[in-house]
């Protein structure tokens, strides 16, 4: 595997580049990788880590502190997703290596195994919210119901262990096959095997030493908190139409600036689309200049979830059974 993976420009991508919505000198300047701000972002998210962490600490055994504290300091362990994504894209900073570093890292706290989502994330974008083709992607809820046990969570977790035990056993699914190089499937099971070795050390020595503290900093925190993700993730394309033009089936999502800082601007979710390789902190810029040209929910993540629940409940035409 190289050092990094290009995220593939779609037609209707070029084709809104060579459209001018955004000037090639402007999206070669917005483009432009640095370190600094990559770095300066890590360091105050390590402090609202550590802020977050405090609480659980000073909620000692009293379970009405100990709950909502473990929950707020989930919401930002499960937003290492953020930063994974971001290094993924080799866009969080200049330095591949940083960007390496960090996605294995997050990749490890949240299951998520680095290497084998930079495949499926690359085939994310050149397939956005087309069904059958696109392997993130996340159906419209066709009842409350099945919106209900989406948002639990429950269906993303079988899916992250079974596909992780699956490709440790050497088993790589046709889906897969479309997306991962033959070269590299070697890799993608060697990669499921050493994680699924980290957690069993991890769980060797809590059981050997009476160690608790990865389950109430990671583990708790995190299985509570991924609804949030969850939620979050489904405003970017779910309720949006299932075509190939980006102008459409993403949302960029208006947000206040707490959440803007635990997505590394991914709610600025369409422009991203339109130039993955634009870092995160540009992304506003981007976002500017690509006014009027793109789908914005200006009333954030709530709006976007009725919108969803109005199309789910009936309320409205369905986005994936129109042209939008």
């Amino acid at each position: 595997m190289t050092d990094t993976i290009e995220t593939p420009i779609t037609p209707m991508t070029q084709a809104m580049a060579n459209g001018a919505p955004v000037s090639r000198r402007d999206l070669k300047a917005l483009m432009k990788r640095s370190d600094r701000p990559g770095l300066v972002r890590l360091f105050w998210w390590c402090v609202t880590l550590t802020v977050t962490g405090a609480l659980v600490w000073a909620s000692g055994n009293n379970p009405w502190l100990l709950i909502p504290a473990m929950f707020i300091h989930g919401i930002v362990v499960v937003h290492h997703f953020a930063l994974q994504h971001e290094c993924s894209h080799y866009t969080a900073f200049r330095s591949v290596w940083i960007c390496n570093l960090l996605a294995h890292i997050c990749g490890f706290i949240l299951v998520i195994p680095p290497r084998f989502f930079r495949y499926e994330h690359c085939d994310h974008h050149t397939y956005t919210n087309l069904h059958g083709r696109d392997p993130e992607m996340i159906e419209l809820p066709v009842s409350f119901r099945t919106y209900l046990l989406y948002v639990s969570s429950i269906p993303y977790w079988y899916s992250q262990f079974e596909g992780l035990l699956r490709r440790a056993a050497g088993r790589i699914t046709d889906g897969e096959r479309r997306f991962l190089p033959e070269s590299e499937r070697g890799a993608i099971v060697l990669e499921a095997r050493l994680m699924l070795a980290g957690y069993a050390v991890i769980g060797l020595v809590m059981l050997a030493t009476g160690w608790t503290a990865p389950l109430f900093y990671w583990i708790f925190p995190m299985f509570m908190a991924e609804p949030v993700m969850r939620m979050i993730r489904m405003t970017e394309h779910v309720g949006r139409p299932q075509v190939e033009d980006m102008r459409i089936n993403t949302r960029t999502n208006i947000v206040s600036s707490p959440w803007r800082f635990l997505a590394w601007n991914m709610n600025y979710h369409a422009e991203h689309h339109y130039a993955a390789s634009v870092p995160f902190h540009a992304l506003p810029k981007l976002h500017e200049k690509l006014a009027g040209h793109i789908f914005v929910e200006r009333q954030g993540y709530l709006a976007a979830h009725l919108d969803i629940l109005a199309q789910t409940l009936g309320r409205k035409p369905r986005a994936d059974q129109s042209a939008g």
